[in-house]
């Protein structure tokens, strides 16, 4: 592997060292009650918002990044990789993304047992709050089909589109988790950061795969 291919690899795990440790940061925070402050006023302006239409919008929003529509928006990506693109290796990647994001939230939440807010509630929601399911589904399903849509973009333009539309994506179906006061602002963030740590572990994994077929391809018969 030349030098430009080592920087490569190491950038993802450079990002996932870094959204690991500001996770660890903010669970940290939540742990010492420290965070309450920045919850309180964050969840003071995003309720401030309120409105009948504005509710409406972040309802849908927040079933947009709910259980059910995440698996078939999922299953759908997984078709079209498979069968029209052909391609295996990307189905693969994006399986890994979801299950271990998923598995990750499952476990970090029976961790952790943060409650969820009790004041001024728009809809109801059962389990545990921190980290967000909502906001770690997000960033890995949008987060990972970026990634995986980023090479088929040819112009600059609409790799730009692309982003914008994924992040908005993620950052409003997080946005309406706290709306709806369902979650507070640091569990909304701590799920971010960790699908984020995650997501880059499995594109480094993904981008060493790749390159080991392709170094096995480029080799001559003997």
């Amino acid at each position: 592997m030349n030098q430009q291919g080592k920087k490569a690899f190491s950038i993802p795990l450079l990002l996932a060292a870094l959204s690991l440790t500001v996770f660890a940061l903010i669970a940290l925070s939540i742990s010492d009650n420290q965070i309450h402050r920045f919850d309180d006023n964050l969840i003071g302006w995003i309720q401030g918002m309120e409105a009948p239409g504005m509710t409406k919008r972040m309802q849908v929003f927040t079933w947009i990044g709910s259980g059910l529509p995440v698996i078939i928006i999922t299953i759908i990506s997984m078709v079209v990789l498979y069968l029209f693109l052909g391609h295996r290796r990307e189905l693969l990647f994006l399986a890994a993304v979801i299950a271990g994001s998923t598995l990750l939230n499952t476990l970090l939440k029976l961790a952790f047992q943060r409650a969820r807010p009790t004041i001024h509630r728009i809809i109801e929601a059962s389990g545990y709050s921190f980290p967000s399911g909502h906001s770690m589904a997000a960033f890995s399903l949008y987060g990972g089909l970026a990634f995986l849509i980023w090479k088929h973009i040819p112009t600059a333009a609409g790799r730009v589109i692309m982003i914008i539309v994924s992040a908005a994506f993620i950052l409003t179906i997080g946005m309406s988790r706290i709306y709806l006061g369902v979650h507070y602002p640091s569990d909304i963030a701590g799920g971010y950061f960790l699908s984020g740590s995650w997501l880059a572990i499995c594109i480094w994994f993904y981008q060493r795969y790749v390159e080991r077929l392709t170094l096995l391809h480029s080799k001559p018969l003997t």
